[in-house]
């Protein structure tokens, strides 16, 4: 895949991807008080990080993270204090990352076979041979 094709393929799934920054921006906003947060009900995350997003906190385990999930229940970000933010792919991001990548299979496919069936006979002789 070439470098035009990777910057389409960008492009696309931006137009379904979640704005990650400006959520993870939010947050950032009060690392100061993060103790507090954590300690946050869902309600409250809910309404820090706005519809149609949903904020969980877990705290059971080995250490405690801030889990957020689009309208589709897609988990995109997580923050761990020891890792800091992770990024996931929503499901509609996965979607057209597969469209694009079988749109450009089957192109390159069919252009694959044109260029193997035009060398197969040319001016009467096998080309390969």
């Amino acid at each position: 895949m070439g470098n035009k094709f990777l910057a389409l393929r960008k492009s696309e799934v931006a137009k379904v991807a979640p704005d990650r920054a400006a959520l993870m921006g939010k947050l950032g906003q009060y690392t100061a008080d993060m103790k507090e947060i954590w300690e946050a009900d869902e309600r409250w995350l809910r309404i820090l990080f706005g519809e149609p997003y949903e904020a969980r906190f877990q705290s059971e385990g080995t250490g405690s993270a801030v889990h957020v999930y689009d309208r589709n229940g897609d988990e995109i970000l997580t923050y761990t204090a020891g890792v800091g933010w992770h990024e996931k792919e929503s499901k509609a991001e996965t979607e057209v990352h597969g469209a694009l990548k079988a749109a450009y299979y089957d192109a390159y496919h069919a252009a694959r076979q044109e260029i193997n069936s035009g060398m197969e006979v040319q001016g009467g002789f096998d080309a390969r041979a």
